[in-house]
């Protein structure tokens, strides 16, 4: 049995005769006839009561006939479906992100995104940059946004594209003697360090090791935490000094005074990135939108910046 032979019976029976049926298909009558009869075959009941012209349909054939015309319904929502998903208007979209690097743009893109595309569903999955490592090689991930660098044989699958360069700050108690100030790195090397993990920011932590090396000392690491938000709490309790990137500052942050580098040299890169064999029809508009917002999100940022790195003459 063939949706083609669903829709013969169909019109015969909307039409209520074999040669209305041809003319409306535009089919010839003895290939409509030849076709129900093997239907009649195929299903062992009479589906028609044939009366000269006319064809009205039998009990069995009325059943048969609201059933097949759910069966055609369904058909043709799973075409514009499929048609639809072709042109990436539907489909599941799964999201690797850092939180706080993110909270200045990425709500700006997915609503946009869902003004485009109603039909696509967006999975967000908050995830550290080592994780979005794991999620991609398991392709559990279709786009990310996280830091780079990447493992090499990874780095060879994925499409990079850089967001935006963040410069690194030095976060230190509201009051304390470098508030307000231009500050070099070797000015800290007495002062005991608030850093986030290795296995939650690898690209901050060995900037921060290696930003401190070259100056000639070794920071003096207090604490190791997960997650910035700590970091502030201990640095306005007076318990440290935290690096931390500029995304930082979406974050409340009370008791805590924001500083420039000098020299400012080291950028933390923010990256999107997806596989290079993606399949997905859905990917390249929100790569498109994380494209156009690029120059509103540099704006963005230099706001921030100068608004929490005031410094004093």
């Amino acid at each position: 049995m063939e949706l083609r032979h669903l829709r013969y019976f169909v019109a015969v029976a909307q039409q209520k005769g074999f040669r209305e049926a041809s003319r409306f298909l535009h089919i010839s009558q003895p290939a409509i006839s030849k076709t129900l009869t093997q239907l009649e075959q195929e299903l062992g009941i009479k589906l028609f009561m044939r009366s000269g012209r006319t064809a009205r349909l039998t009990p069995q054939g009325e059943v048969f006939y609201q059933e097949t015309l759910r069966t055609l319904k369904q058909s043709d929502l799973a075409m514009e479906a499929a048609q639809r998903a072709a042109r990436g208007e539907i489909g599941t979209l799964s999201l690797g992100f850092c939180s706080v690097a993110t909270y200045g743009f990425l709500p700006n893109v997915v609503r946009q995104y869902k003004e485009l595309l109603p039909g696509v569903k967006l999975l967000f999955r908050e995830m550290t940059p080592p994780q979005q490592e794991v999620a991609f090689s398991q392709g559990e991930i279709d786009i990310g946004i996280t830091r780079p660098p990447f493992a090499k044989k990874l780095a060879r699958e994925l499409h990079v594209k850089t967001i935006i360069r963040e410069p690194l700050l030095v976060a230190v108690p509201e009051g304390h003697p470098f508030a307000g100030r231009k500050m070099k790195i070797e000015d800290l090397s007495e002062k005991p360090f608030i850093i986030l993990q290795r296995d939650v920011a690898p690209t901050i932590f060995d900037a921060i090791l290696g930003m401190c090396q070259e100056r000639g000392f070794s920071p003096k690491i207090e604490y190791e935490v997960d997650m910035p938000q700590t970091a502030f709490t201990l640095v306005g309790a007076g318990q440290g000094v935290a690096i931390v990137p500029m995304c930082t500052l979406n974050l409340r942050s009370e008791g805590v005074r924001f500083l420039r580098l000098q020299p400012d040299q080291y950028r933390a890169d923010l990256v999107v990135a997806w596989p290079r064999n993606s399949q997905s029809t859905v990917l390249p508009t929100f790569v498109r939108l994380i494209e156009d917002e690029r120059k509103e999100i540099a704006n963005y940022a230099r706001r921030i910046l100068a608004t929490a790195c005031r410094t004093e003459s």
